[in-house]
């Protein structure tokens, strides 16, 4: 707001008060007398657009848009822990049992075994918060000798973990809310609902989807990708663990109804042509990643389908490639439709020269 009133600007505004008689050049008496004071009006209009904008939910950041949220009822997401599941085998591969606080590790991060779901089957949560715990799968290592233990191994996301909410993920959710507010039992109402349980990253709201008094909550987690089976029940224990009685969040009479988003796979096939300075494998790998993050911005939006000319450039876009002459989405060269209820996720990714 105040951008314009720089040192230089203020300095000269100042200069033309002085009358024309008088030296006003730099070095003069005047001008060393009024520099300084310029400078710390300068400083001021800083400090003045930096207070403005704290007050302000659409510029505030960090501690000051949690202060401005607050009387609202609202806080900032803070980092949850992952949930996974550990597969345990002793001698000729037989399930074997492991001690509950049983530590174990996977390419440098730690899981600690939680709870049992049948033998050699068991719930582990990840010592560091983050979406960190979502990401490795396989051998894991136990911190402590565990007699009968032949091998472990790190498979299913239960319940993902998130890095604590930035400031745009913060603010976009409090605009929400103050824009679209919950009343009674609305749709938003479910949404916020659904929000608050640990893991789901979004949520799609499809009232009367099985009749009157019926409503279909489908959701995905934080990675942008369909539930767990494990993160569906426990959003659904937690906004109407029993239909219509209200012993959740649902009001009485409503029959609500969790569900995973159905997966619609997209496979790319594609003749790469290389510029020479990346191998394939090199580019695929980045391929994968950047049509992840442009599927996971698709999930749940306006206008969820996959467009053809967009993963295209993505390939463009990767350092390495030169041009591609054939390129291909699901086998075909059109646009990818995701209908409601459903996010797309990246299938097989077959690269050739």
């Amino acid at each position: 707001m105040f951008e314009s009133q720089s040192y230089s600007v203020i300095l000269e505004r100042m200069l033309e008060r002085v009358p024309a008689d008088m030296d006003k050049r730099e070095g003069s008496v005047i001008y060393d007398a009024i520099a300084p004071a310029a400078r710390e009006l300068a400083t001021m209009y800083v400090s003045v657009d930096a207070n403005l904008r704290a007050v302000f939910p659409h510029t505030a950041t960090d501690e000051h848009l949690d202060a401005i949220t607050e009387p609202f009822g609202e806080s900032r997401k803070q980092a949850t822990f992952a949930v996974r599941k550990g597969l345990f085998y002793g001698a000729l591969n037989t399930p074997v049992d492991v001690p509950l606080g049983s530590r174990f590790s996977i390419s440098g991060v730690k899981y600690t075994v939680i709870l049992k779901l049948a033998a050699g089957q068991f719930e582990l949560r990840c010592e560091i918060a983050g979406k960190v715990g979502n990401q490795k799968f396989g051998t894991l290592l136990p911190l402590d000798y565990l007699d009968g233990l032949v091998s472990a191994s790190l498979t299913d996301v239960l319940i993902p973990g998130d890095d604590k909410e930035s400031d745009d993920e913060y603010r976009a959710r409090f605009m929400q809310k103050v824009r679209l507010p919950s009343t009674s039992g609305n749709k938003a109402d479910y949404k916020k609902w659904a929000l608050e349980v640990d893991g789901v990253g979004a949520v799609q709201v499809i009232p009367f989807w099985n009749g009157g008094g019926t409503v279909k909550v489908v959701i995905i987690d934080t990675d942008m990708k369909p539930a767990s089976t494990q993160l569906v029940q426990n959003v659904q224990a937690y906004i109407s663990p029993a239909a219509g009685y209200g012993e959740g969040k649902a009001p009485v009479g409503a029959s609500v109804t969790l569900a995973a988003a159905a997966s619609v796979q997209i496979q790319v096939a594609a003749k790469v042509v290389r510029n020479g300075t990346r191998t394939l494998a090199q580019i695929k790998t980045d391929f994968e990643k950047a049509s992840d993050d442009y599927l996971a911005s698709l999930a749940f939006g306006q206008d969820p389908s996959v467009k053809y000319a967009k993963v295209g450039a993505l390939m463009l876009s990767i350092p390495g490639v030169q041009d591609y002459t054939t390129f291909q989405l699901n086998g075909t060269t059109g646009n990818i439709a995701v209908t409601e209820g459903s996010v797309a996720v990246r299938g097989a990714v077959m690269l050739s020269e």
